[in-house]
């Protein structure tokens, strides 16, 4: 049975933490995350770059210093997932081990000194498991994937949910180093002849390529670094694809010491980075994609998708996110309440501001143990930098600015010059007057948003309407009348509330 087709029993609760370990061609990396769920949350993340494949498409053997590398940092990585209790740990390796004549060695000395259980991932499922890893963190992920690492590409085609054509190809950086000539034009036909073969390469032309792996993920922090963009978060870092072309094509030119000095490199990808950069260029060139849509989810996320059961893969990864986040942080709850009770003031959204509108609820109480003067700030800090999958970095910002007109009433502050600027002024006001209405429920019922059940929040002709119930179990005050106030402006309304001696 195919790797990412396989299903396993990791507990009876799905919050037992899970290590997963990806031994790569140029890197290996030991992830923990707090379990088995929609949208796990990496609760310990270490890489080391050992160069494990290097020498491999030359010797047939895996690199001996990357081996003892490798080794050692296994068995560490083992004694971490020990001591913080991890429940299950699963070992993948990809290409490196794969192909070398000695992996099989390689493996039995793993087994015998870490104690860790290795499985090879056959090309296929390599990009498969890729595949299904921008899918559980981009669900309406159209086009092409791609997966860079050390010694292999992958690349699938994914459309509604699923996954066509695939294929993996020997053009990973490494591997690339190896073909004996640094001339700049003899790699890139050595390139475009294996992109060529893959005439289905095309039928993505128009729709959107998802790179992944760390080697483009390089790529895109110069490229923040380069224009300056407000928030440094890989997932959903979207670029139009001639100007991602363009720019990969300037970084395949580069010298290491170049690279090293532009702001944002990295001084251990500076060598694999341009041989990265001309298949991400090349690549551009072959399919014709409209825009790049990076992604911070791949092989490692793929099994963990692989492991849950269908209703579960089917869950909003957002708002499973933003539900686990409020059950750790928040007071009571409360969140159908808040999104039924604001409903009526956005008559007539689309599903996209209704998503938003239901993280939002699900996000409103998650600095309430702060100290008052820091929690519109730390409110929005958190959300704009939370890894958060299913949302772009123009929605993380709307929910950013939310969760700041929530705690402080207002959305001008200079520090949010960085989030409205990826937001239109439209959705500014949407934001200003969602925050507002979190706000004022909060403060209507103590943070038991279930009490709002027995009031109403509506527009009536030019005011907007705050009705109580008739016995008194919910009443106003002098901080309610403010709230209602500051939200009718918001709404070019008058407030008026309605109930028992009013």
């Amino acid at each position: 049975m195919p790797l990412a087709q396989q299903r396993a029993v990791v507990g009876e609760s799905p919050s037992e933490r899970i290590a997963v370990i990806d031994i790569g061609s140029n890197s290996i990396r030991l992830v923990v995350y707090d379990g088995v769920k929609r949208a796990p949350l990496p609760v310990f993340n270490e890489k080391v770059l050992c160069g494990l494949g290097r020498g491999v498409a030359r010797t047939g053997q895996l690199h001996p210093d990357g081996k003892r590398q490798a080794v050692e940092n296994l068995t560490r990585f083992r004694q971490l997932a020990d001591g913080m209790r991890v429940g299950r740990i699963d070992v993948l390796a990809t290409a490196a081990v794969r192909e070398a004549a000695d992996g099989p060695a390689f493996i039995d000395e793993v087994e015998r000194t870490a104690g860790l259980t290795i499985r090879i991932v056959a090309g296929e499922d390599e990009a498969r498991l890729a595949a299904l890893g921008v899918l559980s963190g981009t669900p309406e992920a159209v086009g092409l994937v791609g997966d860079m690492g050390g010694g292999s590409l992958e690349l699938v085609q994914v459309d509604a949910g699923g996954m066509r054509n695939h294929v993996t190809l020997p053009l990973g950086p490494l591997r690339l180093m190896e073909q004996g000539t640094t001339r700049h034009n003899a790699l890139v036909r050595y390139v475009d002849q294996h992109l060529e073969e893959r005439g289905w390469l095309t039928q993505v032309r128009g729709q959107s390529f998802y790179p992944v792996g760390g080697s483009w993920r390089a790529l895109a922090k110069l490229h923040m670094e380069h224009v300056n963009h407000p928030v440094h978060i890989i997932h959903h870092y979207t670029m139009a694809a001639v100007d991602a072309r363009d720019f990969a094509a300037f970084l395949a030119t580069q010298s290491k010491s170049s690279l090293e000095k532009m702001p944002g490199g990295s001084r251990r990808r500076s060598d694999t980075l341009p041989y990265a950069a001309l298949v991400f260029e090349r690549l551009l060139r072959a399919a014709g994609p409209a825009r790049v849509v990076f992604s911070a989810y791949g092989l490692r996320e793929g099994h963990m998708f692989s492991l849950l059961p269908p209703e579960e893969q089917r869950r909003d990864p957002l708002i499973a996110a933003c539900t686990d986040l409020a059950e750790r942080m928040g007071r009571s709850g409360g969140t159908e309440a808040l999104f039924s009770w604001t409903g009526g003031l956005f008559a007539g959204e689309d599903e996209a501001m209704r998503r938003l509108r239901e993280a939002s609820c699900h996000l409103s109480d998650i600095a309430w143990a702060e100290h008052p003067d820091y929690r519109a700030e730390l409110a929005y800090l958190r959300v704009l930098r939370f890894p958060f999958p299913g949302v772009d970095h123009g929605e993380r910002a709307f929910l950013a600015l939310v969760g700041h007109a929530r705690y402080a009433g207002s959305l001008d502050s200079p520090g949010l010059l960085p989030a409205r600027g990826m937001v239109s002024e439209g959705m500014v006001a949407k934001a200003l007057v969602l925050g507002l209405a979190l706000r004022l429920g909060h403060t209507l019922t103590g943070g038991a948003a279930s009490l709002l059940s027995r009031t109403t929040l509506k527009p009536a002709g030019d005011d907007l309407l705050l009705t109580l119930p008739e016995d008194g179990s919910v009443m106003a005050g002098e901080v309610v009348e403010r709230r209602v106030n500051a939200l009718a402006a918001a709404l070019n309304r008058r407030g008026r509330i309605v109930g028992p001696g009013r």
